[in-house]
């Protein structure tokens, strides 16, 4: 029997739909693309924005008119926050949530029995753990995705999350050794750590991310660690420094911001003001050599005016970052931020976006520029046409090298000669 995935949104997602792969897998069925004819499609939703939410509603339908007479598994985030809207689509036979992903298998099967649609969704509550899954394959031949986070207790203005993933809960220290282990055996040399509020691991256990850092960089056999999308008020100075101890840890940090306003920063309920945040940045650049500092911004906040936006491009243009997602914000049902008043314009939301996605489009150029006439360490990926090969180095600059020997899963030392807007040019330096 043929079963087919489609993820949506985050790493942390795609880490679990490749469990999931696995899982059937084990089970006897034969994975093949989403594009293809199937018996089975498994859609794992994410609901960060209602676009989300539209998106998995027309893969629904897209799948059943490919094939009408497949089993449609929905599963993720969406239906855990908004299990009512979930059960109403009627293109869907197995539905779950964000919870208990080793029932699917055989919730699937029981469908395939009985013919009963199936909606099972474990509600979130105070105290449930993590749930045990290793990955042990991806589709990228070099680095390898390990969430060892989950769950969000941040509960930011704008953001479904801490509804639809729960209370924080992490990886043990002896689970994350032993996938590490395996990951390095199938031959992955960088590890990527990633959590729904990755900050956060640990607390539970006494722990903190600082701790599953020395974790993964003792694993024999991986040679880079590098670290998801991170809330920044939980990075300490200490904790940097014992960081930056770890010759393994890449030096690229992707801190969150949202905002360059500390006003919008408090009605969307983030942990921080810009002060604290280029304290933050700060440091990392202390502790770490050559170090990337890459971000989200929103624009367009409930309530935010002309004067805001203009001190939020400001604070962005003074860091001077590496690389930022830039996106307006949009309405999300059952948020605070959606019953706020003063909605901006969806006209000058777009004339924000344009203007913050220039400045840091230019950020990014000039930060690309710094990087010429250095020799970096490359990990080579993908090979590209005309002969170049496609890799990145330690602080996740693409750089592309022209070779006539297949560089793929190769780290090799590169001179990088020229700039682009977005990769550089390099040349084997051995």
């Amino acid at each position: 029997m043929k079963i087919a995935f489609f993820t949506l949104g985050c790493k942390v997602n795609q880490y679990e739909t490749q469990v999931l792969t696995q899982l059937f897998s084990a089970g006897g069925y034969e994975i093949v693309p989403h594009t293809a004819k199937a018996d089975i499609y498994l859609v794992n939703s994410c609901t960060v924005t209602a676009t989300g939410d539209k998106k998995t509603r027309q893969m629904l339908r897209r799948f059943k008119t490919q094939n009408p007479a497949a089993r449609i598994v929905l599963t993720g985030c969406f239906p855990q926050a908004f299990p009512d809207a979930a059960e109403r689509l009627p293109e869907a036979d197995v539905i779950t949530g964000a919870r208990s992903r080793g029932r699917i298998v055989g919730l699937v099967e029981q469908n395939l029995t009985t013919g009963e649609r199936i909606v099972a969704i474990t509600p979130h509550e105070r105290g449930e753990s993590f749930e045990t899954m290793h990955a042990d394959r991806f589709s990228e031949r070099t680095r390898a995705f390990v969430k060892i986070e989950d769950g969000c207790e941040r509960y930011c203005s704008y953001c479904i999350i801490p509804t639809a993933r729960g209370p924080v809960r992490s990886k043990p220290l002896s689970d994350l050794q032993n996938e590490l282990s395996g990951l390095a055996s199938a031959g992955y040399r960088e590890v990527v750590l990633v959590g729904i509020n990755l900050s956060c691991y640990g607390k539970e256990f006494g722990l903190r991310l600082i701790d599953a850092v020395e974790c993964a960089c003792a694993a024999e056999g991986i040679s880079r660690v590098r670290l998801g999308s991170l809330e920044p008020e939980l990075l300490s100075e200490s904790d940097i420094e014992r960081m930056s101890r770890q010759p393994k840890v890449c030096p690229q940090f992707h801190l969150s911001l949202q905002s360059g306003c500390d006003a919008t920063l408090r009605r969307m309920n983030r942990h921080y003001n810009t002060a604290a945040y280029a304290a933050i940045v700060a440091n990392l650049r202390r502790h770490f050599e050559n170090c990337a500092i890459t971000t989200d911004l929103m624009v367009g906040f409930p309530g935010e005016t002309e004067e805001e936006f203009a001190q939020s491009l400001a604070f962005a243009e003074k860091i001077g970052f590496a690389k930022v997602h830039v996106f307006a914000y949009s309405v999300r049902p059952g948020t605070r931020a959606a019953a706020m008043p003063d909605q901006v314009p969806g006209p000058d939301k777009e004339s924000r976006s344009s203007r913050m996605i220039k400045a840091t489009d230019d950020a990014r150029a000039a930060f690309l520029r710094t990087q010429v006439g250095q020799t970096a360490s490359v990990l080579f990926e993908n090979r590209l046409k005309d002969g170049f090969y496609e890799g990145y180095t330690e602080n996740y600059t693409p750089v592309r090298v022209l070779s006539p020997g297949d560089l793929r899963g190769q780290e090799r030392p590169v001179s990088i000669v020229a700039a682009y807007s977005d990769w550089c040019e390099g040349a084997l330096a051995d």
